[in-house]
């Protein structure tokens, strides 16, 4: 079970994104509130809830900040109403973004995408127009450390209910169904094992190319100007980005 990374493709961002920690926790937070707020306040009855804190303690974000957004959406302080909208366009050369969003002003966030698409090169399009080209998986990373004995991680990946395992140069990357990837995550947890990543994602199918540097650079400011909004939780995109490039 191993092949070609599609997530190695966007791996490398996380680095610059997490380094913009004030903005991330704000993302966060909201992401946990959000969680809280429509599946109950308790983790282990709430598996969205807790993808979102185990996300938060990766990025080590506090303790007190994630009770504070957990209590948020629990109803105990107040706080903003925030609902979850997918934006869905193209990037120069007709590159595949979804942009995933939670937002108390839909007319502000709408306003704010479609700027960075236009001026970027690109375009926002209508809800489905790149969806179809993007599968919905579970994906889990684990750095490579001495200890860890490959077959085994393998064995118990599939055995925990994982649909795909591969070893890349740096990590092992286990996906899932989304539906089962608490249990998958859960499990390799409770073995031991550490996740540098652990989320459901948008997987792209296939990935798209830019030849032209014009494109190039605006395809990675569209990214960049996506990721810096308070309002975007996560950008997914195919485009296969240059080898070594931050």
């Amino acid at each position: 079970m191993a092949g070609h990374s599609k997530w190695a493709n966007i791996k490398h961002r996380k680095g610059r994104q997490d380094a913009k920690r004030a903005k991330i926790f704000t993302k966060l937070a909201r992401a946990i509130t959000v969680a809280a707020k429509e599946g109950g306040a308790d983790p282990e009855y709430n598996p969205a809830l807790k993808t979102a804190i185990e996300k938060a303690k990766a990025a080590n974000m506090p303790n007190d900040n994630i009770d504070r957004a957990v209590k948020r959406g629990a109803g105990e302080t107040d706080g903003a109403n925030y609902e979850e909208i997918m934006y869905e366009g193209y990037g120069p050369s007709g590159v595949a973004v979804m942009v995933q969003c939670l937002t108390d002003n839909k007319n502000r966030t709408a306003a704010d995408v479609r700027h960075y698409f236009s001026k970027h090169g690109g375009n926002l399009g209508a809800s489905g127009c790149v969806s179809f080209m993007f599968d919905r998986k579970g994906v889990l990373i684990i750095d490579k450390i001495d200890d860890i004995d490959e077959e085994e991680l393998m064995m118990q990946a599939i055995e925990a209910g994982a649909e795909d395992f591969s070893t890349e140069e740096e990590y092992f990357e286990i996906t899932t169904a989304p539906e089962d990837f608490p249990e998958v995550r859960d499990n390799l947890k409770e073995a031991g094992y550490k996740f540098s990543t652990a989320e459901v994602s948008f997987i792209p199918q296939t990935t798209t190319k830019l030849t032209s540097e014009d494109d190039i650079k605006n395809m990675s400011k569209l990214i960049d100007a996506l990721e810096d909004n308070d309002d975007v939780q996560e950008v997914y995109h195919n485009w296969d980005m240059p080898e070594g490039m931050e």
